[in-house]
């Protein structure tokens, strides 16, 4: 006599959650595949990134991913947000969140694409890193840079590596899912600098102000969600004079 092992369900409070995550993005332009970026870098970057199955499965339970097909193309972009994560939260909680993915994908529904085969740190890694930095900070780049002067790792680190490698890679997610890996990314770590860089970024790609703030109202309530307080980030409106 056989037995199956039972079917994975989500519970009802992270439902919720993504539901309410959902409902808020629908007040902005940005698209009914933007606001689940923005849920797996939060929950990449919280004390639970295993929850990022409850996630999936609240994703893979909606008509848009009904054949394996749409679910392979889901998870690439799952995936994208998570290997992004790495240069923002580590490389530990993304990967207990990749894990919990594929503990509960259908065998059918599993994507063996290898996006970075053969990545070199070369010239033209270079070159697209610092594209995407400058399209970013702008006019701060260069000042942004010389606080690493004392410590040229870092700066080495953000060009070669946080951007080259990891940030301006656009194989699977576009400028704005980055973004809404990044800001919700460092945002949940309660880190007051760089959130001001990436709500000024943010602003810099074209997205409104409203826009970015319903961004920064749905980080606050994942954290809120994981009893995280979040007191020492910028708001969006102390932000905006260096737009």
């Amino acid at each position: 006599m056989s037995s199956s092992a039972p079917t994975p369900e989500i519970q009802p409070r992270f439902q919720q959650l993504f539901t309410e995550l959902e409902n808020r993005f629908q007040s902005t332009s940005l698209g009914s595949d933007k606001w689940y970026i923005l849920a797996i870098s939060t929950l990449a970057a919280s004390a639970d990134p295993e929850r990022a199955d409850q996630l999936y499965l609240h994703l893979i339970s909606q008509p848009s991913y009904a054949t394996p097909a749409a679910r392979q193309a889901l998870v690439r972009r799952l995936r994208e947000a998570l290997v992004k994560s790495v240069s923002i939260v580590g490389v530990c909680k993304p990967i207990e969140a990749i894990l919990a993915i594929s503990k509960v994908e259908r065998d059918e529904d599993k994507d063996y694409t290898f996006t970075r085969d053969g990545w070199q740190c070369d010239q033209a890694n270079h070159e697209r890193g610092a594209a995407w930095m400058q399209k970013l900070y702008a006019r701060n780049t260069t000042g942004t840079l010389d606080l690493f002067a004392a410590h040229p790792d870092f700066a080495w680190l953000s060009k070669e590596v946080t951007y080259g490698l990891f940030l301006s890679d656009r194989q699977v997610l576009d400028d704005v899912d980055t973004q809404l890996v990044v800001l919700p990314g460092i945002m949940s770590q309660n880190l007051p600098n760089e959130t001001h860089w990436h709500i000024r970024g943010t602003r810099r790609l074209g997205l409104p102000k409203h826009e970015v703030q319903v961004i920064w109202d749905c980080v606050q309530l994942v954290a809120q969600f994981f009893d995280v307080r979040l007191n020492k980030v910028p708001t969006v409106e102390q932000v905006e004079y260096d737009v």
